[in-house]
């Protein structure tokens, strides 16, 4: 017993891990986990008999938990636009218009991996997607195969940090921060890494063109009756576009700000996106009157962009841009992008009884996956921190050199380890509130922390051999070789090696990024509001009077810091001398702060 007693804690990891070596799934394992130590724990006199009364609140807890409630609204927009056709149309159109270019094909890819991050929020559909409908036209046209399987791994795989992403969802909910402050801290380090990826692309346009080459003329469909391509009218509308989100931009804080009551500036991030949604409107309108007025204004190209493009991009910049104001919170806005994307779907006539119950099904069996990982969660972390286990985990890493930034190293290589074998959920629910603690008492931002560790899950996704962002493009990859349909050619199979040769040049990018998070956390934290000041010489707190002989009495109004020990807690109604008015003090700030 004395043996069990010192070593509680890691005798409950290793359990752990010898139910999921068992196969067992890990749900379940986490509450066995928890359910047996707990009993072992109260025979070897570590916790009361009573330990386990309060988990049927816990659990009830999780059911009401609102939050939550976004994770089966954005995965259900995500699978109804995927399913939708929405992926095809954006690869087909967004190709012919960077096609044209060496290393067009690419950056359609990233481009278009990042619009399915920001509808579809999932890895494997992204993944699939463009492993089936891009990878295909690259081996066509002789891009580099490391390259092709690289870009299309890569760009999945940003549905981990542009928002709405669900692992973010989790993340705030389990650092107990805000949705809205979790997407708004994500928003640039995303665009960021799309830019990176782009950028990468065209430096090898320039330097290796033979790996990425451009489209031959006879593969752009959308050509104009005198042969021209239609890129002249396409950049003419994105000039109008742009000039129309600056001076949405110039003039962002004088509408909105006495629309949502809010003085002084406006956060960046909610001045680009609806600065975004302003122009995507004035282009489809520009469209659809060129449509309807037979005008000829632009040409077909743009007009297939306006159409293809915008719908979603409107939808994913309504959605973010009301949470990121307050007029919505992330449960309303998933609840109205859903709405959103059964408008589109039937729009684009591809709405039907077995789409909408495939996509019903498939989000009940996600929340329901995700919760039922909560809940065991819950089991493991009752037991855990009935033993402080918390402090067990202080131990570990208070002892390690750098302070605040070495513990942020040694927590991103065991996160990276970690993500190479389980999910980002499981990872999400365990993981993370065991650090949390940690890394809050060493004052580390939380919602940079967990866009970080958002960041570095996003990269073991594509470590080789167990990413599994490598697992889905292999699953479409051809294996064997064949013949193109178009050019008649034989086209050689794509190896493994391939495609792990691939993801080693995008994790590379991906940890550079990763270093620039750590190293200037003011990309993820500037988005943020920041707390009220509170200056303690000048706050007045003011007591209501007791109920108790003083309901006839005024309230005391008291100025703490001007008056001393022994005769606060006197002036405070119903105080007393044992009482400690430093205490009240604290009390009073802290709730002025949460105003």
């Amino acid at each position: 017993m004395e043996f069990i007693s010192h070593n509680f804690v890691p005798m409950l990891f290793a359990g752990l891990l010898v139910f999921l070596l068992s196969g067992f799934p890990v749900a379940f394992s986490l509450v066995a986990t928890g359910l047996t130590f707990g009993l072992i724990g109260m025979e070897a006199g570590l916790f009361p008999q009573t330990l386990f009364q309060a988990l049927p609140l816990r659990i009830f807890g999780i059911m009401q938990n609102e939050t939550l409630l976004a994770v089966p609204f954005f995965t259900f927009m995500g699978i109804v636009l995927e399913r939708s056709g929405m992926a095809e149309d954006l690869l087909e159109t967004i190709g012919q218009v960077f096609g044209p270019l060496r290393g067009g094909l690419a950056l359609a890819t990233i481009f278009v991996g990042a619009l399915l991050a920001a509808t579809t929020g999932v890895i494997a559909a992204a993944v699939i997607s463009m492993g089936l409908i891009s990878l295909p036209i690259m081996l066509r046209y002789g891009y580099n195969r490391s390259i092709a399987t690289g870009v299309i791994t890569a760009s999945g795989t940003l549905a981990q940090i542009i928002p709405p992403s669900l692992v973010l969802i989790v993340m705030a909910d389990q650092l107990g921060r805000s949705v809205g402050d979790m997407y708004a801290g994500a928003v640039v380090p995303g665009l960021i890494l799309v830019g990176i990826f782009s950028l990468f692309i065209i430096a090898l346009a320039i330097f290796r063109p033979d790996w990425v080459p451009a489209l031959p003329p006879e593969a752009c469909i959308y050509k104009e009756e005198d042969g021209a391509s239609g890129h002249r009218s396409l950049l003419v509308l994105l000039i109008i576009s742009t000039a129309a989100a600056f001076i949405w931009a110039a003039l962002h804080e004088g509408i909105i700000n006495p629309m949502v009551g809010r003085e002084g500036k406006a956060p960046m991030d909610e001045i680009l996106t609806l600065s975004i949604t302003v122009a995507s409107f004035v282009a489809l309108a520009l469209a659809l009157a060129n449509s309807w007025l037979r005008l000829k204004l632009f040409s077909r190209l743009t007009e297939r962009v306006v159409f293809v493009l915008l719908p979603p991009l409107v939808l994913i910049f309504l959605v973010l841009g009301t949470i990121f104001i307050g007029v919505a919170t992330p449960t309303e806005g998933g609840a109205m992008g859903a709405t959103g994307a059964l408008i589109m779907a039937v729009l684009r006539r591809r709405l039907n009884l077995s789409l909408l119950k495939q996509a019903l099904d498939q989000t009940a069996k996600l929340t329901c996956f995700v919760i039922f990982i909560l809940i065991g969660a819950t089991f493991f972390s009752f037991t855990f921190n009935a033993a402080d286990g918390h402090i067990w985990v202080e131990h570990l890493f208070d002892k390690l050199p750098g302070g605040q930034l070495g513990f942020l190293i040694a927590v991103n290589i065991l996160v990276f380890v970690l993500g190479c074998f389980i999910d980002f959920f499981e990872i999400a629910f365990i993981v993370i509130p065991l650090l949390m603690p940690v890394a809050n008492k060493m004052g580390i931002d939380l919602v940079w922390f967990g866009v970080v560790i958002a960041m570095n899950l996003q990269t073991s996704f594509l470590s080789p051999p167990f990413g599994f962002s490598l697992f889905y493009l292999r699953s479409v990859a051809p294996r064997f070789d064949y013949t193109d349909k178009v050019t008649n050619r034989r086209i050689e199979a794509v190896t493994t090696a391939q495609i792990y040769k691939g993801s080693i040049l995008f994790i590379v990018l991906q940890v550079i990024m990763l270093a620039v998070v750590l190293s200037f956390p003011s990309i993820v934290t500037s988005s943020l509001d920041k707390a009220p000041e509170v200056n303690l010489e000048t706050m007045k707190i003011e007591a209501e009077p007791s109920d108790y002989g003083q309901a006839e009495e005024e309230p005391t109004k008291t100025l703490l810091p001007e008056t001393s020990n022994d005769t606060a807690a006197q002036q405070v109604p119903g105080g007393s001398q044992e009482e400690d008015p430093m205490e009240a003090v604290m009390r009073a700030i802290e709730k002025d702060a949460k105003k």
